[in-house]
């Protein structure tokens, strides 16, 4: 009997279950990359927040302790994004994560080399791009996942992507356990992805304090705004996300211009290579100048929160489904739960649909014996 959870997606990565761990900026670290690769998932390293000796650090570290396949996830409009991908190369990484920023000859050199290309999209003419561009699978991210975010929900946007596309699909925005990989794998997808159930676990780098806030957390406080960065973003409502949204045009860039200053002291990068990185985010996203701007923003208001744990003066990014989670359970006993709900569930689904076709010889029996 064929294993429902053997789907294209586990074929695809070489993981055992068909369950993605997202790249989240300063979170998804070797170590908690590692544990999800052990259990059985297949994990992404943050390195999108990296310069490129801290990717290959980190790269080099998850080889120590797992032995499993794992992913390196970049953007292309990053300060020393060439240097990484020539690092994915290097070590053999098994696939990236991306936005919009490869194009198809990078893409192309990325399968000739064994690396699969699975990117994020949360609309459905990102999915179908990607696809042209030669993406080996996608992730569809809904408009309840945490982080930047589009406007569709998942039960929309999902199918939608499914029906318009021939490589595997892997849901995510909304999705924290057995049911949801149950229901992802019923509408036709190859797996689902999560990044907030990660983040709630013991192997999660986040601060006991942050993590607090996040099992503290009501599904309604969990708001998507563009006031941090000008995309729309999912976070939980604290102090700092207030007093951002009270925040008027001087504000907001006066903000830009302090987070803009903090990043580049940090990455080291020259004001040109944060010129051209900007430019290159502008043109990938099609930001206005003042989007541009306050790119910086982000990652270094996530860091304040989710590294210095600062849950008050940083930005807590989330998805609505943190509000249904009230534990912080180790990796592999997530992923037991969810494998072990997941085959419940999809036990049931096939009984009702043997007890339906039962049900409807029957009725044939009897119309015939009429």
């Amino acid at each position: 009997m064929t294993d429902p959870l053997n789907t294209r997606l586990c074929e695809l990565l070489g993981c055992r279950y068909p369950i993605i761990q997202t790249a989240m900026g300063w979170i998804a670290s070797p170590e908690l990359v590692a544990a999800n690769c052990n259990a059985g998932a297949f994990g992404f390293i943050a390195c999108a927040v990296m310069s490129p000796a801290e990717a290959e650090a980190a790269i080099t570290r998850t080889k120590t302790l797992t032995d499993k396949p794992f992913g390196v996830n970049f953007h292309m409009f990053q300060p020393g994004a060439t240097e990484i991908v020539e690092l994915v190369l290097k070590h053999q990484v098994a696939a990236v994560s991306y936005g919009r920023g490869p194009n198809a000859a990078l893409i192309q050199r990325f399968r000739d080399a064994g690396v699969r290309c699975v990117p994020t999209v949360g609309a459905l003419k990102h999915a179908i791009k990607a696809a042209e561009l030669g993406a080996d699978a996608v992730v569809v991210q809904g408009g309840e996942g945490g982080g930047h975010t589009g406007s569709v929900a998942t039960t929309i946007l999902l199918p939608q992507v499914l029906d318009a596309l021939d490589i595997p699909v892997v849901a995510a925005g909304g999705f924290s356990d057995g049911r949801g990989l149950a229901a992802a794998l019923a509408y036709g997808a190859s797996g689902m992805a999560m990044g907030t159930r990660f983040l709630m676990t013991q192997e999660s780098p986040v601060p006991g304090a942050t993590k607090s806030r996040y099992l503290e957390a009501m599904a309604e406080q969990i708001q998507a705004s563009d006031k941090v960065d000008g995309m729309p973003q999912r976070m939980i409502m604290n102090p700092a996300l207030a007093d951002i949204s009270r925040s008027g045009s001087v504000g907001m860039f006066l903000r830009a211009l302090r987070y803009g200053l903090r990043y580049r002291s940090q990455t080291g990068e020259s004001l040109p290579g944060l010129l051209r990185s900007a430019w290159g985010l502008r043109k990938a996203n099609g930001l206005s100048l003042g989007q541009t701007l306050m790119s910086a923003s982000a990652p270094m208001l996530i860091q304040q929160a989710v590294v210095e744990g600062d849950a008050d003066g940083g930005i807590l990014p989330s998805g609505q489904v943190a509000g249904n989670i009230t534990d912080l359970p180790a990796c592999a006993d997530l992923i037991e739960s969810i494998v072990s709900t997941a085959r419940d569930r999809l036990a049931v689904l096939a009984g009702m649909d043997c007890a339906s076709e039962e049900g409807n010889h029957d009725e044939e029996v009897s119309t015939h014996a009429i």
